[in-house]
């Protein structure tokens, strides 16, 4: 997804539509590899450090102590670290802007950081871990277009960047919504290892609650910015409506009747696929820039 999204933002988004680029495609090639580095990283760490939650929550997906040893997954997260930062300088470096290395170094730090202690605080982790989502998305603007910012060019630059912003917190508000959902799936396993995740401290009954509000602001949102922005474009309109507003509601009302943890993986994966569909949207600036 993140290899996907970063190629959308662009070849379908930047590159045809007149944005002054920084990153040629060796470039933008390296940015894709450190980023999944890291976060292959991330995600090493966190089975890693879940190893008791998941053999509650999810016996049969265990991958750590079951496929790999711990030690293994240790050297690995290491590894793909090193590679991941190690790419981030040199990118940084060939750019001109060599303080954006902090920005890698930043992220694999709190990705760490989330895994072994965030994750277990009270909303903490999961909006966190939804800042680092968008950080994804959000690093293509910050490589390939600050750099290229001139007196002249400044406000198309920034246009575009604002495009790719937008794009960032969609997927933090999407994410933020399937990381409460997840919480809910685990919620037996993260009681028995001492989590205070969201569900746990309100309830059950009152996460789905706060889960439906947040879903339909934002709906809500996206609505109103169809209906200001893309109304005269009918296609992109019906796009939003159909493949994202609309699902986006319809999951929103279904979390109410979930009561196993099938169901509950669900609505996550619906939530996934609700990102996945918004970031496709990037193929119809066609019908929005040219009109």
């Amino acid at each position: 997804m993140i290899t996907f999204v970063q190629l959308l933002i662009k070849y379908a988004l930047l590159e045809p539509y007149g944005a002054s680029t920084r990153l040629d495609s060796f470039g933008i090639f390296i940015l894709i590899v450190a980023t999944i580095c890291i976060a292959a990283a991330g995600n090493i760490i966190n089975d890693t450090c879940d190893i008791h939650t998941d053999f509650i929550n999810k016996p049969d997906k265990l991958i750590v102590s079951k496929s790999i040893s711990e030690q293994t997954a240790y050297n690995l997260f290491i590894a793909f670290n090193v590679i991941g930062v190690g790419l981030g300088y040199y990118l940084s470096y060939s750019i001109g802007k060599s303080s954006f290395f902090a920005i890698f170094v930043v992220i694999s730090a709190l990705l760490y950081i989330y895994s072994t202690y965030l994750k277990q605080l009270f909303l903490i982790g999961n909006i966190v871990v939804s800042i680092l989502v968008a950080c994804s998305i959000l690093i293509v603007g910050l490589f390939d277009i600050l750099p290229e910012i001139t007196e002249l060019n400044r406000q198309t630059q920034l246009f575009f960047f604002k495009i790719i912003f937008n794009y960032a917190v969609f997927a933090f508000s999407i994410n933020l919504l399937r990381e409460i959902v997840k919480d809910l799936e685990d919620i037996d396993g993260d009681k028995k290892t001492g989590m205070h995740t969201l569900p746990i401290v309100l309830g059950e009954k009152l996460t789905k609650n706060i889960l439906f509000t947040l879903s339909l602001i934002t709906a809500t949102t996206l609505f109103i910015y169809v209906f200001n922005s893309l109304y005269k474009n009918i296609i992109v309109s019906l796009y939003f409506i159909t493949l994202i507003i609309g699902p986006l509601i319809f999951t929103s009302i279904k979390i109410f009747s979930v009561k196993d943890k099938i169901t509950y993986g669900q609505v996550s994966n619906l939530f996934k696929i609700i990102m996945l569909f918004g970031m496709l949207s990037l193929l119809l600036y066609k019908y929005i820039l040219l009109k």
